[in-house]
């Protein structure tokens, strides 16, 4: 990636308007919460970037054996510049679409209850380019509401799929809506319901309509309705696709 492309993707964040003003601070109790409850798929690592000054920090000792780096002297622009020369373009756009999507659908108070999520190809530690998959909380806020603090997360998921689906998802947690499957052109969305959620998660670990049904005590024609409202809203033809797909946005 040349100076330019990189100082391109940096001013998605940098000429935001809802960038923090001063400095904030997380519960490193919630931090470490959320970090116990991340489910691998695939080699990982996370760390926190703070909006405030564009620092990162919390890295974990995983990006060594994907990227190479040390974590103590890893900086963003170490991470930005190992992403493939073909998708800078598209995870410059797609940022913007998420953080104008955070601008003008969200209230303050729901800015923490979203986990963003695409895919782009990245370079690894021996210089070959793998499909990752990225994560993003927002942990904190300041006084203003501008963006504070946001921890990232990286899986490798090429053991998963070889081709990106150029797409992105804005999960929602503690019951918000999601919004599945977004093009940047669209301005329109797909959403699942937190019903369809947990039922493709269930799918997920293998579990069968009655099984499902037993779990979350309703009954198997219900969940029937649902998994055919989930292969409709996916755009796929079956259960095993649907599971993929939710992989890939970052549902399970």
């Amino acid at each position: 990636m040349n100076s330019n492309e990189l100082r391109n993707l940096q001013d998605v964040w940098n000429n935001t308007q809802k960038r923090a003003v001063e400095n904030t601070t997380f519960s490193l109790l919630k931090f470490e919460d959320i970090t116990s409850q991340i489910i691998s798929l695939g080699p990982f690592y996370y760390y926190v970037i703070d909006f405030y000054d564009m620092s990162v920090s919390h890295i974990s000792q995983s990006i060594r054996d994907i990227h190479g780096f040390e974590p103590e002297s890893t900086s963003f622009s170490d991470i930005l510049g190992t992403i493939h020369p073909d998708d800078i373009s598209y995870v410059q756009k797609t940022e913007a679409a998420i953080a104008e999507f955070y601008y003008t659908q969200l209230k303050p108070e729901q800015l923490l209850r979203y986990k963003m999520n695409y895919s782009f190809r990245s370079k690894m530690a021996d210089g070959s380019y793998a499909l990752l998959n990225h994560q993003a909380i927002l942990l904190t806020l300041d006084s203003n509401g501008g963006f504070g603090k946001s921890l990232n997360i990286h899986t490798r998921i090429d053991h998963i799929s070889a081709t990106n689906n150029w797409k992105h998802s804005l999960i929602g947690l503690d019951n918000e809506p999601s919004f599945m499957n977004r093009s940047i052109s669209e301005e329109s969305s797909l959403k699942l319901s937190k019903r369809e959620i947990e039922i493709v998660k269930l799918i997920g670990e293998g579990m069968d309509s009655a099984m499902i049904a037993e779990r979350l005590f309703i009954s198997p024609k219900t969940v029937k309705k649902h998994r055919s409202n989930i292969l409709k809203k996916l755009d796929v033809k079956n259960t095993g696709q649907a599971v993929k797909e939710a992989v890939i946005a970052g549902i399970i």
